[in-house]
């Protein structure tokens, strides 16, 4: 488990933070989701976390240990994916992975076998230079998983992936939470962590706004409404009902012609906006 405590953080040693106040878990077996616009101080605390920015005030533990304290054959089991894609250009998929799995002290996957799970073993033989951005991406994601990491940082996992490539990608973060990693993705892309996340933080302004589970967060901030389309006079209306108000729905359903009824939750995003007072931007 992963356990950040009042975590602060100052880049110019001025009293200005960046981040304030951060505290959260990431548990075996869970996708904690760090969500917020761009400028959030998301990030900020991911490199705090994997050691890449020294913690200046506040704890990181991993199963009780300081982020601090952690010894360098601590790092076969972390797997870190950025946003910007960073693999040899010069080296061909396989030779990117075969590269990165000889760094590490523990048993690593099959390189081929991965780029094949992430769809790339047709390009497999190919220099990473001759890549799109959403293939630099997706064996980005296959060098974060070579070390079968059990702590594993996704930034951005989908960003610049078409639909399809998208819902495999999905489909294999959920794979590594099943397999017991405890996997911390940050994101302003709200339909993920929504599909995804155990949990999700709200980031805005450095600091958190709210945490929970989504379904949670939608009951607890958002609105559930039941639309009915009908007939008046040979054309089509809708009018919402709170779906906690079936009094006023089944009146009104007596009183017209109805064509459909359907439901609808608040989405993440509109979450979002109750909660800061702001719109998502990326």
């Amino acid at each position: 488990m992963i356990t950040v405590n009042n975590v602060y953080h100052d880049y110019g040693g001025k009293g200005h933070y960046a981040v304030t106040d951060i505290s959260f878990s990431v548990k075996s077996g869970k996708i904690f989701g760090f969500l917020g616009p761009s400028g959030a101080g998301k990030s900020t605390v991911q490199n705090i976390m994997t050691g890449l920015i020294p913690l200046q005030r506040g704890e990181v533990l991993y199963d009780g240990n300081s982020v601090k304290a952690l010894k360098t054959k601590f790092f076969n089991q972390i797997g870190v994916s950025f946003e910007q894609p960073n693999v040899y250009a010069r080296l061909t998929g396989y030779e990117n992975l075969k590269y990165f799995a000889a760094l590490f002290s523990v048993p690593t996957h099959d390189p081929m076998k991965l780029l094949d799970r992430v769809g790339l073993r047709e390009a497999a033989h190919k220099k990473a230079s001759e890549y799109s951005k959403g293939m630099r991406q997706r064996l980005t994601l296959a060098r974060a998983l070579i070390n079968k990491p059990k702590y594993l940082f996704l930034d951005e996992p989908t960003s610049g992936l078409d639909p399809s490539t998208a819902a495999s990608v999905r489909e294999l973060i959920g794979e590594q939470r099943d397999g017991g990693a405890a996997v911390f993705l940050t994101t302003h892309n709200m339909e993920l962590a929504d599909s995804l996340c155990d949990t999700v933080a709200f980031l805005y302004n450095g600091k958190v706004a709210a945490m929970d589970s989504p379904e949670v967060l939608k009951r607890q901030y958002g609105k559930r409404l039941v639309t009915v389309v009908y007939d008046e006079n040979g054309s089509e209306h809708s009018k919402s009902f709170d779906m906690n108000d079936s009094a006023a729905l089944a009146q009104f359903l007596l009183s017209v012609n109805p064509i459909k009824i359907h439901s609808q939750e608040a989405t993440l995003e509109e979450i979002f906006l109750s909660v800061t007072g702001k719109e998502l931007k990326s």
